[in-house]
């Protein structure tokens, strides 16, 4: 018995002596090609240290958000600064210098292209300005439906983390060896936040100010207080980071300023939520074609959240008081059960002021010249690429405010990171991510094309034409009638930056 119990154990350590060997082996073959394949992006795709989206192989044609030009690189995501933020991952796992300096040379691109006001545009043009205007010209005012890009403002935008992605990277670079060289992108950033930021503590799209927007003067939906994509909880996540990493006293007061803001903008019950965007008289107003003067249930979720979270921050009861109104309002403006779409869908995503209707956003024509957006309560033929209802998890949000409401003041008000006096040390942290199977890293590996990531299939724009009766092309993203997207069906390869992040993401995971 007892030969056969030893015979056991060392066959068991025999198996996992061979599982380890085996493991070891496979995470030299996922560092190899983290290699191989970021030395590709680096030295054959990047420009001047910066990226797009999508590219042809043979680099003939590439894709930001939109089609641009190959001087051009994007500051979107999943652009320039999301490159960057891999290759500082890569960096931290494996402290391999060449991953630090491919992170230096998406920096140098990205401090080329900082605006002199501290932020960025969405495209950065290593051809200057006037390369930049015709961009705006030819593709941009003719990207149907994409109509932030349809006027040139030579200003910076917050839309879409434009800002807070480049300046989170370049302060997460400057923090790893606190290079004095990334200081003064960084301060420019700060700075902007603070200059743009209106005294009751919200920010509009775009700054410096501009009021330029075909549809008048005064109807400049770029200069309203903004909530969509990020805008306002972007920043303040922001000004938090470098109110704790840099000890920067200072950003209290517009952190606490742009907390107010969601309390200022809730709406009086019964419809307790929010808008995405403020007119300079506090209404709910109107910014794309598709996008009126409403509120919008998703958000107000989201707002609810955010409330809870500065609670925590803060210690101020006043930022969850109005949680409960925020919860009878979606709870009073769901879908009929008719109206699910088979109990997928909640709410619609626009709900008119007043009357808790839902307003549905739809479109006709082909592109800038014939087509037309318009909104009503017919909720059939929607836009698909802006979803007309929505999912809200009601239940998530009253079971996140009860599990808030329970814990002490005595614990909230110590844990506060941004109360006055508070001396809990600050903690960064790290987005975990599981680390895959042995299946998937092989599967990655193997995925591997003479050292790129490549995909198919993706959604992409025509090109720029004129035709000989003098009509434009369209240029946004192929989509049908209804604005859902048409992807390419011939197997044509791309090389994808989002592509290279994920799977990067999955080797770094592994590989540490």
């Amino acid at each position: 018995m007892k030969t056969l119990m030893l015979i056991c154990f060392v066959c068991c350590v025999v198996f996992f002596q061979q599982v380890n060997a085996q493991n070891a082996n496979l995470k030299t073959e996922a560092r190899s090609a983290m290699m191989s394949a970021t030395r590709f992006m680096v030295e054959k795709v990047s420009t001047n240290g910066g990226y797009v989206a999508l590219y042809l192989p043979d680099m003939s044609r590439r894709w930001g958000e939109l089609e641009g030009f190959d001087s051009q690189i994007w500051v979107q995501s999943p652009g320039t600064p999301s490159m960057g933020s891999v290759f500082l991952d890569a960096y931290d796992a494996t402290s391999d210098e060449y991953y630090y300096q491919a992170a230096e040379k998406v920096a140098a691109a990205l401090i080329w292209g900082q605006q002199k006001e501290g932020g960025w545009n969405y495209i950065i043009d290593f051809n200057g300005e006037r390369s930049l205007k015709k961009w705006y010209a030819t593709i941009g005012k003719n990207a149907w439906g994409f109509e932030e890009y349809y006027h040139y403002y030579g200003n910076s935008t917050f839309d879409d983390m434009n800002l807070t992605e480049p300046a989170e990277f370049l302060l997460r670079l400057y923090l790893i060896k606190k290079d004095v060289r990334y200081k003064p992108a960084i301060d420019k950033a700060i700075q902007f936040v603070l200059d743009a930021q209106y005294p009751l503590g919200g920010w509009p799209q775009r700054y410096p100010l501009k009021y330029e927007y075909p549809k008048g003067k005064h109807d400049d939906y770029s200069s309203f207080y903004t909530y969509n994509d990020e805008v306002t909880s972007g920043n303040i996540d922001f000004l938090i980071n470098c109110y704790l990493k840099l000890n920067d006293s200072r950003l209290l007061d517009p952190i606490r300023r742009g907390m107010n803001f969601y309390i200022i903008t809730q709406q009086g019950n019964p419809q307790g939520g929010w808008g995405q965007q403020y007119n300079m008289d506090l209404q709910p107003a109107y910014a794309r074609s598709y996008e009126p003067a409403a509120l919008l249930p998703a958000l107000s979720y989201q707002h609810g959240m955010l409330l809870l979270k500065y609670y925590q921050l803060t210690g101020d009861s006043k930022f969850i008081a109005r949680i409960p109104d925020l919860i009878n309002w979606l709870e009073s403006s769901k879908l009929p059960t008719d109206k699910t779409v088979n109990g997928t869908r909640t709410h619609a995503t626009f709900i008119e002021l007043g009357t808790n209707k839902g307003l549905y956003a739809h479109r006709t024509g082909t592109g800038v010249v014939d087509g037309k957006y318009w909104y009503d309560y017919d909720d059939s033929n929607l836009l698909a690429h802006y979803g007309g209802k929505a999912n809200v998890d009601i239940q998530g949000l009253k079971e996140a405010y009860r599990k808030v409401s329970e814990i002490s003041l005595e614990d909230i008000s110590r844990q506060a990171l941004l109360k006055p006096g508070n001396t809990m040390p600050y903690v960064l942290s790290v987005n975990k991510v599981e680390p895959p199977t042995v299946e998937v890293v092989k599967k990655v590996i193997s995925s591997l094309d003479n050292d790129r990531w490549l995909v198919k299939h993706v959604q992409i724009s025509r090109p720029f034409t004129v035709s000989a009766s003098g009509v434009e092309t369209n240029t946004a993203k192929l989509s049908d009638a209804n604005g859902k997207g048409i992807a390419d069906s011939s197997e044509q390869e791309y090389i994808s930056t989002r592509e290279y992040v994920k799977n990067m993401t999955l080797l770094i995971s592994f590989a540490k």
